[in-house]
């Protein structure tokens, strides 16, 4: 567990590769059009600076036009901002070949206008594991060529073994799942974050400990379990006790647990208040407690046991 900070929007964490991203991202799925560009902005105002879209969200042109537009009325004085004070992230569609995904990668980079993309992931592990590590070596080159500055995997699972003992004492062993297949290959470049569902009501301490003994940074998507437990006894007891809403309450576990949260919302007063996390430290023994909540609870997709 990561040591207890005084995180804010100003908080960074270093990727493998040495490089410092921010800790606390804005994510726009499931938002299009004007709602993305509005949600953006709020952000920016706020004190954002990471952004997490994706080629399926399709969202990419107006987060990257959002982001342009701000910078450019931001350009000088006390509020100064350039390119390198932001950072976007996006996601690969379809893992189907190198060619394919080098050409989605500049696809990305054209629709959201930023020059670069930060951080560019394979949203998922379909397709089996001649395409994901063909995808991979594809980023890897985006990478060596200056397009992509980080990259990384969503939705990856772990090595997962099945003991199965029949009448004469075989044991049985079952597949490498997909991130300890990469590793495997003996990649040029290791992924620096893998994305996945985690919060207290699905912790996934079997990738999340996976990816520190790799030293692979876990963003949490959904961090907020999508507002289905923000009524549960635990956690309004807890919320009462630190005088914080439930939502910074799962923001704040998220960041002492060592993740990178991706807190979604649209409305600008949510997108202000989910990231006010700095005025609490939740005690070791309630971290336990929200632990303890874990129930598997999957609030949209669970690809990690894909072949």
């Amino acid at each position: 567990m990561a040591s207890s900070a005084n995180y804010s929007l100003a908080s960074t964490i270093k990727l493998n590769n040495g490089i410092q991203m921010p800790r606390i991202h804005l994510g726009v799925y499931m938002t299009s059009g004007r709602e993305t560009s509005t949600a953006v902005t709020h952000a920016l105002d706020a004190g954002y600076r990471g952004f997490d879209s994706a080629e399926w969200y399709a969202n990419e042109k107006e987060v990257g036009s959002a982001i342009t537009k701000y910078i450019s009325s931001h350009s000088s004085g006390a509020t100064k901002l350039d390119r390198s004070d932001i950072w976007f992230t996006t996601k690969l569609k379809t893992n189907s070949s190198y060619d394919a995904t080098r050409k989605a990668i500049k696809e990305s980079v054209r629709k959201c206008g930023l020059g670069y993309l930060d951080l560019y992931l394979l949203h998922s592990p379909y397709g089996g594991k001649r395409r994901r590590l063909e995808c991979w070596r594809a980023v890897e080159d985006a990478i060596e060529e200056g397009e992509v500055r980080a990259g990384g995997v969503s939705n990856f699972g772990v090595k997962h073994v099945r003991f199965v003992s029949s009448r004469i004492g075989v044991v049985l062993m079952g597949p490498l799942r997909q991130l300890q297949e990469l590793l495997d290959s003996k990649p040029k470049i290791i992924p620096a974050v893998n994305q996945i569902e985690v919060h207290p009501f699905n912790t996934r301490t079997d990738i999340t400990s996976f990816c520190r003994e790799h030293n692979i940074v876990v963003e949490a998507y959904a961090p907020l379990a999508r507002a289905l437990r923000m009524k549960h006894p635990k956690i309004v007891e807890l919320s009462k006790k630190y005088q914080c809403e439930p939502a910074q309450l799962l923001v704040r576990w998220s960041l002492q647990k060592g993740y990178v949260p991706l807190p979604k919302s649209v409305k600008k007063a949510r997108i202000v208040s989910n990231a006010q996390v700095e005025g609490f430290d939740i005690e070791e023994k309630d971290m336990k407690v929200l632990d303890g909540l874990d129930e598997y609870l999957v609030t949209d997709w669970d690809p990690t046991d894909a072949d």
